[in-house]
């Protein structure tokens, strides 16, 4: 091979210099690897969420969608419930303001309509309680529980359905 073939092959001409290997900019790779990392975790959570919250679809059968709730409505027992508590070395009260809640109109309705025997049931249940049964969280929500499932009872009885979903304690004195 000639001098001057060799010297054309190896980019040694004599009047162009040869260009140095661009560096790669470590910003660069940074943004394409933050880009490619957000790409990859949208898809995925576009996936799970149109794919993975219906797991009878992944045994062929039709998901069936969930209807969203009825806004809540509420109702408050008037006037409050005030009662004598059973406590044996003082003389204790408790006042107490009750709104119940419920999605449909009409069990509010028959909440009004059966209201007289809801009050008597609660009245007697809310004159059971000692002060110290009822002085923490905890014994003001067994409470609740109780109410809302006196209520909920009457309800059934009278309707054939439980209809309120909760019971709020919305003023809770003793004395």
């Amino acid at each position: 091979m000639s001098a001057a073939a060799k010297t054309a092959d190896d980019g040694d001409t004599p009047g162009t210099a040869a260009a140095p290997p661009k560096a790669r900019s470590p910003v660069l790779i940074m943004i394409v690897a933050v880009l490619f990392s957000a790409a990859a975790s949208g898809g995925a959570a576009f996936w799970f969420s149109s794919h993975g919250a219906a797991p009878a679809a992944a045994h062929g059968e039709e998901a069936s969608k969930e209807e969203p709730k009825a806004p809540a409505q509420y109702l408050a027992l008037e006037p409050s419930f005030v009662v004598n508590l059973e406590d044996q070395d003082a003389s204790r009260f408790l006042q107490v303001e009750v709104q119940v809640m419920a999605r449909d109109a009409a069990v509010l309705e028959a909440v009004k309509l059966h209201q007289p025997r809801i009050r008597n049931a609660l009245l007697l249940l809310m004159g059971q309680q000692k002060t110290a049964q009822i002085s923490d969280r905890a014994g003001k929500e067994k409470l609740q529980a109780a109410v809302l499932a006196e209520i909920q009872k009457i309800l059934k009885d009278e309707t054939g359905k439980p209809g309120v979903e909760a019971v709020y304690f919305t003023s809770f004195v003793t004395q």
